[in-house]
């Protein structure tokens, strides 16, 4: 069957520590701006960094909880699923993350 997108490889960007906790770092692969997040139990995600409202970079927004706020109109996006929370309707692209000896690894599609 035919697919539409193609998987690329597992890409290591950045040692855990290189994102603080409850902080975000970003990144450009294949000129796809990818914003990762660490929340305050570790954990990483990555999701494209620009929310669909009025494309605020959301690696400038604030991390609580599993979920970050864009920096520009307050829109909160769940880290996990990309969804736009509250009233807000709307959906970021998540990517998958692995971390391997303190390394973060991201796979993306497309």
């Amino acid at each position: 069957m035919p697919h539409d997108t193609a998987v690329i490889d597992w890409i290591d960007l950045c040692a855990i520590e290189d994102i603080p906790l409850q902080g975000s770092r970003r990144a450009i692969i294949r000129g796809r701006e990818i914003g990762l997040f660490r929340t305050m139990a570790s954990e990483v995600y990555a999701i494209d960094n620009a929310c669909p409202h009025k494309k605020g970079p959301l690696t400038e927004g604030i991390v609580h909880d599993c979920s970050v706020t864009c920096p520009l109109h307050n829109w909160v996006f769940d880290l996990k699923s990309g969804e736009a929370t509250g009233p807000d309707e709307g959906r970021v692209q998540t990517h998958a993350v692995e971390i391997r000896d303190g390394r973060v690894f991201i796979q993306i599609e497309g």
